[in-house]
């Protein structure tokens, strides 16, 4: 059953604590009511920290955790002491998490690794004291710093998923029968158009007890890269795969035609895309004799791979996880 609390993006209202403020207390004890300045500094406020978490595949669990505000630091107080540092938060995210500005679009943090911690919003420091303002020609200041103020805005989280290869291809390519073929992954298949509606991972077992991540993404249409469909929520989970694999149906009216819609789609959105390794694979060809075969092999580009599959009679399929391991290894 297709799952339906995948959650890849959310909008949240973020603010990093205040610094506590520097205290202006001067010391008065029973021997010497002169004892000079004493006022210790303020705590700083807490920050807002995003740690990976390999267990987590889906910001579900932030979708009701809209406004997240840190602790203030304490303010200093006499006998120098410290205010209390303001309390960090730590947010656990699924690895391929980018953290954006809503209002500049920047990129401010970006996880990738299990355990990988990140301070994305720094709490402001606390203010000094008037003891750290004492001199010889002023040993009685009467001034202390107040604390510095946090940062705070409304910002996205965004997911992309991690995976080596990337299946594209329109709606009904045979993706996600191939994935149920190839790992232990069971999407959802169907046909109709749009059957998958959220990325589908899965792992490969290849030779040796080597394995590979494939992920199954939603298909893509003519004008996605303008948000038709499923759009850029589609596309953006692209950006992580080492390895694209093309998925063309063997029935299609128009094999080279097909490939290029994919390919505009892909430049359009972001034209780096081009530069990561493409395979092509020609789905439900238990249908084709040789003849056909090379028909459809000379309508598309030379210098691309191109393998002919058939997953429900596993014809290819071992052809196919050599050549993506190969992808994925070569320099």
């Amino acid at each position: 059953m297709e799952k339906a609390n995948f959650v890849d993006f959310i909008r949240i209202f973020a603010r990093s604590g205040k610094g506590g403020a520097g205290s202006m207390h001067f010391a008065r004890t029973k021997f010497n009511p002169m004892a000079g300045p004493d006022g210790g500094d303020g705590g700083r406020g807490g920050h807002i920290i995003l740690r990976g978490n390999a267990q987590l595949w889906t910001l579900l669990h932030l979708r009701y955790y809209k406004n997240v505000l840190a602790q203030n630091g304490e303010n200093g107080s006499k006998n120098n002491c410290t205010g209390k540092d303001g309390e960090d938060i730590i947010i656990e995210v699924p690895l391929g998490t980018i953290a954006r500005d809503e209002e500049t679009g920047e990129i401010e943090a970006e996880i990738l690794e299990d355990g990988q911690e990140l301070v994305w919003m720094r709490g402001g420091r606390g203010g000094l004291g008037n003891s750290n303002f004492a001199t010889a020609t002023n040993q009685a200041p009467e001034y202390a710093q107040p604390g510095e103020m946090g940062s705070e805005g409304w910002k996205y989280l965004e997911l992309k998923i991690l995976a080596d290869v990337g299946l594209v291809g329109f709606p009904n390519a045979g993706k996600s029968t191939l994935l149920s073929v190839l790992s232990a992954a069971k999407p959802k298949i169907a046909d109709y158009a749009f059957t998958t509606l959220t990325p589908q991972l899965g792992i490969v077992s290849y030779r040796d007890n080597k394995s590979f991540c494939m992920a199954d993404l939603p298909g893509i249409i003519e004008g996605a890269a303008e948000g038709r469909g499923l759009g850029h929520r589609f596309l953006r989970h692209i950006e992580r795969n080492s390895v694209l694999l093309f998925m063309i149906p063997a029935d299609s009216p128009d094999h080279a035609k097909e490939y290029n819609i994919l390919m505009n789609e892909l430049e359009q959105y972001n034209p780096e895309l081009l530069d990561k390794k493409i395979l092509v694979a020609i789905s439900k060809s238990d249908m084709l004799d040789d003849e056909l075969k090379d028909a459809i092999a000379a309508t598309l580009p030379a210098e691309v791979p191109v393998l002919f599959i058939a997953s429900v009679t596993n014809e290819g399929i071992s052809q196919l996880k050599d050549a993506l391991w190969k992808a994925l290894t070569e320099e």
